[in-house]
Parts: C-alpha cells; sequence; structure tokens
C-alpha cells in the first residue's frame, strides 16, 4: 500500500517541494500526486516582463516530471476536508473529483490585495498571476502614447512593474504611487540608485501617497489629490488563497496556516503549509515574508520533514534566512540589496548592469531548480515498509 502525498500548488513552493520527495522516497513506496489549475510552470518573479509583451519560456508539468514518479493533475481546488482527508477538485472540462491523502502539502500560494479599496477590482490591473498580467499586456499594448500609467506599491513587485513598463514604453506617462518614501527600507546606496534608475527612466514618483479609490481615469489620494491614470497596476502585497480559511486547520487572521519548524499545521500533523500560504517565523522572531526567496526553502524544510517522518530518520535542518534581495530594474537595471538574516537592509549592495545580471541569474537558477526537479538523485534512498495514514518507520535500502 503506497503512502499518497498530495501537494497542492505548483509554484515555486509547491514544485519544489514535489520534486524533493520524489528524490528522496521510493517510487514503489509513495503516490505523489501534484494538483495545479495551469498546466506549465509560471516564473512569478517575472510578472512584470510578461506584462510588457515579453515572451516566457514554457516549462510544462508533464516535461518537468516525466520519469519523477510524481503525478501532475490539471485541476482546480475546490475545497478541503481535513478531517476526512479528502480534496474536491474540478478539472477542465468541469468534471468533480475527490482525492484522498495520507499527507497533505498545502502550496496554494496568494493572489493580489485589494485591501478593500474602491474601485480596485473594476478599474485596476494586478500582476500575481499570469491571468493578470497577459491582461495588463493587452491593455498596455492598446495605449496610446502619451497616456498615463499609474502602478500604486512601492514594494519590490512595484518597483519592478513601474521600471519595466517606462523602459518597454517610453511614450507613456509612467507614475509611481509609494505608501512611504521611495526605497525606504533599502540602504542609502540602494535608495540613491533607485531615484536615479527612475528619474532616469522618467517616472514620476509619488511618495507618501496612499491611494484610496481607483476610477476608469484616475486614482484618488488620501489627501484628496486625483493623479490621471489611464491605466492602473495595483501591486500593495498579496493576499493568500482562501481555501484554508474555510477548512479546520488553525490560520491567522490573514488566513495563513499556523506551522511549527518542521511545516507542520499545529492543528493537523498530516497536514504541511509552504511558501506564501504559511505563517512561517524566520530569525528575529519575525514572519517570513511572501517571496519566492522565503517559499523555495520551506518547500525544501517539508519535503524533508515529510520524508524523515514516514522512513524513521532524523531530518536535514534548513535555515530559514536571508541574504539579499534582488530588485530588477527593467532589463539594463538592476539592485541587489545585501540583508541581514531578518530581511533588514545593511550598508552593502550591488547596482547598475552587473545587478540586473545577478538578479537575472537568481530567476533562471530558480525556475532551473524547480524544471529539474530530481537532479543529482541520490543512490540511495530510504524505504518505507509501513504506508499509511500514521507515523512510518523504515530501513535503509538499496535505491
Amino acid at each position: 500500500m503506497q503512502h499518497r502525498i498530495i501537494v497542492l500548488g505548483a509554484g515555486y513552493a509547491g514544485a519544489t517541494a514535489a520534486g524533493r520527495l520524489a528524490k528522496r522516497l521510493r517510487r514503489e513506496d509513495v503516490a505523489i500526486t501534484l494538483v495545479n489549475a495551469e498546466p506549465d510552470f509560471v516564473e512569478r518573479v517575472r510578472m512584470h516582463q510578461l506584462a510588457t509583451g515579453q515572451n516566457l519560456r514554457s516549462r510544462p508539468f508533464s516535461e518537468m516530471f516525466a520519469g519523477t514518479g510524481v503525478e501532475p493533475k490539471l485541476a482546480k481546488v475546490t475545497g478541503i476536508d481535513v478531517d476526512r482527508r479528502t480534496v474536491a477538485v474540478t478539472d477542465a472540462a468541469g468534471a468533480r473529483q475527490e482525492l484522498a491523502y495520507d499527507t497533505l502539502v498545502y502550496a496554494l500560494g496568494s493572489g493580489w490585495n485589494t485591501h478593500g479599496v474602491p474601485g480596485t477590482t473594476e478599474h485596476a490591473h494586478e500582476i500575481a498571476g499570469r491571468p493578470g498580467a497577459l491582461r495588463l499586456s493587452e491593455r498596455l499594448a492598446r495605449l496610446e502614447a502619451g497616456r498615463p500609467v499609474v502602478v500604486v506599491g512601492g514594494g519590490l513587485t512595484g518597483l519592478e512593474a513601474a521600471t519595466e513598463i517606462a523602459e518597454a514604453r517610453p511614450d507613456l506617462d509612467v507614475a509611481l504611487a509609494a505608501r512611504g518614501a521611495l526605497g525606504d527600507w533599502l540602504s542609502p546606496k540602494g535608495r540613491l540608485h533607485l531615484r536615479k534608475v527612475c528619474a532616469g527612466l522618467g517616472i514620476t514618483v509619488h511618495e507618501d501617497t496612499a491611494v484610496t479609490r481607483v476610477d476608469a481615469d484616475h486614482v484618488t489620494t488620501s489627501a484628496g489629490a486625483s493623479i490621471p491614470a489611464e491605466v492602473t497596476v495595483w501591486t500593495t502585497g498579496f493576499a493568500v488563497h482562501p481555501i484554508a480559511r474555510a477548512t479546520a486547520l488553525e490560520v491567522t487572521g490573514t488566513g495563513q496556516i499556523v506551522v511549527d519548524g518542521a511545516m507542520r499545521s499545529v492543528s493537523h500533523p498530516d497536514v504541511y503549509a509552504i511558501g506564501d500560504a504559511a505563517m512561517v517565523m524566520g530569525p528575529g522572531d519575525r514572519p517570513l515574508r511572501m517571496s519566492c526567496a522565503s517559499g523555495i526553502p520551506t518547500a525544501w524544510q517539508a519535503a524533508d520533514g515529510i520524508a524523515a517522518r514516514l522512513t524513521g530518520t532524523k531530518p536535514p535542518h534548513t535555515p530559514l534566512r536571508y541574504f539579499n534581495q534582488c530588485i530588477s530594474l527593467g532589463r539594463k537595471e538592476g539592485l541587489i540589496q545585501y540583508v541581514s538574516a531578518d530581511d533588514r537592509a545593511v550598508r552593502a549592495a550591488l547596482t547598475g548592469r552587473l545587478a540586473a545580471l545577478y538578479k537575472e541569474l537568481v530567476c533562471k537558477g530558480a525556475a532551473w531548480g524547480v524544471a529539474n526537479p530530481t537532479f543529482g538523485l541520490p543512490t540511495r534512498r530510504r524505504r518505507v515498509v509501513r504506508a499509511g495514514p500514521q507515523e512510518l518507520s523504515a530501513v535503509n535500502a538499496e535505491a
């Protein structure tokens, strides 16, 4: 009897976890199913590029996981019953199905967060996923020269979106509305470079500006000012997928699943949560931010913990810490802000063309790691000798 592992969501975290589990466990002992609503891997960190009409490489899951033992399943998750250990899904043809699991890895991630600001849903564009980025690409392609575009949100996503649009369409009037000072979390060197790039691209920066309403042709600020916006791009953070909140899992006020250091649900030990979906405490007892930099290490931690639990071994320790923040500022400029373990900026920063190349290597490396899930497959793997929903024991065995 195989131990049934279901991974929900195939972003950076989910796809990484599925591949790592296949790398750690024997196919005879486990059945790994990877459920995702899209048939190929989406490089979420490149959505600002997709929004400006750039072509991204296709990585179908059927090819990525061929021969690994991971079964990709194209379907949308519609519900989870953590007491019965089942997942309800609907496939592309509309057929409904119920999947049973022994261990569940929840990696459904997050989408855009409107914060309840009036008009965002009706008039703003988002780039938290591929459908939104493609809609924005189509809208920008139809936009005439000289028309105003406002990017709301001065975080990493907003900076990358504003600079990418301004570089790709220098004929547009691009503005960025930031709630605080531009790049106020960066080092002095990082802030100086950011201002230089924005000025060079002709981006109008509205600092200390909170947008309180979005209309078809403008946004309104908390100060009552009106900023022209033929297109509004909303990048004010992320909101987690709502399904977890509808289950019996213990979640935070934001809907993130509460986990222990092994990424295991504190209320349901047969459920692991990773990436944006999990409330994970990092160095300095600070929650990890929603990012690829957080998602992949949590996937490693969960996969190694599951493999160790199923085989009766001690899991390796994966440090959950940060080293830098990589920001692309168009295709020719970049900013690598080095940070402390708890994600606070230090003095050192890499800027310019070299930083852009660095960021590109990081993005390519992350995508390559997901697309080659069992690279370096060990010659010896642990064998699960008793499969089922309970804790399992095992012995060493040849792969």
